[in-house]
């Protein structure tokens, strides 16, 4: 494992250059161009998305995918929408956020122990991956692990983000069955970064109610102690 930060830098800007799915390159690029209404003025990003945060973090957390008009026009994950809006100022609580405001690349936003990533780096039509995709999309979230070299633990937002993390060669000894998805469920095995669940923040959890910020807040609380 490589112990330099510049690790990051580097896998971050391989990854940008990545046309492995059509489908999803033809989406993000077509996005970017057309944008939405409110954000006309805007330059999108419209690559795919590296992880961002502290390269000497403890902890990674895994979402699922940029949002079309989130991440695919900021550039950084979980910014620019209501995920984005849910999931900062829980970090901020948590103590792993330098804000609980995160609106765009340069905006002075910093993460202390902890990284954000997804297991898909390119906004999917209708936020849906395929698996194939998601497999594809797997080499860069190696990648990234491989230079995290003080990792403890990987939060999991969402069911998606604990199927994609389970399929990497660390975990391929584990039993699906003996570690089924569920918010809150911690597993710790032997000799690996422990891994913690939590519903995805996503615009339908968290104005359904499935996702309130108390049981956000427990969540990272629950991360935290962990790492103490």
């Amino acid at each position: 494992m490589n112990e330099d930060p510049a690790c990051v830098d580097d896998v971050s800007a391989r990854l940008i250059k990545c046309r492995a799915c059509p489908r999803l390159a033809a989406w993000r690029e077509q996005v970017a161009v057309e944008k939405r209404r409110a954000f006309r003025d805007q330059e999108y990003w419209g690559k795919p998305v590296p992880g961002f945060g502290d390269t000497n973090a403890r902890l990674l957390a895994v979402g699922l995918a940029p949002g079309a008009h989130g991440s695919n026009r900021t550039g950084r994950m979980f910014t620019g929408d209501a995920s984005g809006d849910f999931l900062y100022p829980a970090l901020f609580r948590a103590g792993f956020a330098s804000s609980p405001r995160a609106e765009k690349l340069g905006d002075g936003l910093r993460l202390q122990e902890l990284y954000i990533t997804a297991v898909c780096r390119c906004a999917p039509p209708g936020n849906k991956p395929t698996p194939e995709e998601i497999r594809a999309c797997r080499v860069w979230l190696q990648a990234e692990i491989e230079c995290l070299t003080n990792l403890e633990g990987i939060l999991l937002l969402g069911k998606i983000a604990m199927e994609g993390v389970l399929g990497l060669p660390m975990y391929a000894g584990l039993r699906r069955k003996e570690v089924p998805f569920g918010h809150g469920a911690f597993y710790a095995p032997a000799g690996l970064p422990w891994l913690l669940c939590s519903y995805h923040p996503s615009r339908q959890n968290t104005q359904t109610g499935k996702l309130t910020a108390e049981m956000f807040d427990e969540i990272w609380w629950t991360a935290r102690q962990q790492l103490a």
